[in-house]
């Protein structure tokens, strides 16, 4: 029974030691100045650090990679999820999305934030820093809700609206 067991130990610390080899690619950390959120909307300076704490490792093209991205599996679940929550909202990319879609997202972000989904407890009970505080939540709905009012003087309501003949998701 040892030995079997010592097989087993071995043949698992084998398939550890080359699955660290098999690396996901990074997030390119290319950043286009006029495709980013704040080219297109006010974002206050106290709102852009309360999202590069708590939202932009998930949410732009520039991750911070913490020192347990480089142990698989940990990066192959890692960037699943970044991935996942780029595909979402991608703050990077925000000004080329559609004016529906914008403003969407500015509502998805002020409901996310109200509902404690977001950003999420996996990411903050590492990222603890990440945690929002009440004033925090504040800054980043009335960041939100006056964005989403922008837009409303900005454009015809219509424009505001995901249109009939595309798909659901965006």
């Amino acid at each position: 029974m040892g030995k079997v067991i010592r097989i087993i130990v071995i043949v698992l610390l084998i398939i550890f030691v080359v699955i660290q080899f098999i690396r996901p690619a990074k997030n390119s950390g290319i950043e286009i100045a006029q495709n980013e959120i704040t080219s297109k909307f006010s974002v206050p300076e106290n709102v852009q650090q309360i999202l590069k704490v708590s939202c932009y490792d998930c949410h732009t093209n520039t991750t911070q990679y913490p020192w347990y991205w480089h142990v698989q599996p940990s990066a192959w679940l890692l960037s699943n999820h970044f991935n996942e929550g780029k595909r979402h909202l991608n703050f990077s990319i925000f000004s080329t999305y559609p004016a529906y879609r914008q403003y969407k997202m500015f509502k998805e972000i002020d409901e996310q934030v109200k509902n404690n989904d977001m950003p999420l407890g996996s990411y903050t009970l590492i990222h603890c820093d990440a945690i929002l505080n009440a004033d925090q939540k504040q800054a980043i709905e009335n960041w939100a809700q006056a964005s989403m009012k922008e837009m409303e003087q900005k454009f015809p309501a219509d424009s505001l609206k995901r249109p009939n003949n595309l798909k659901k998701g965006l």
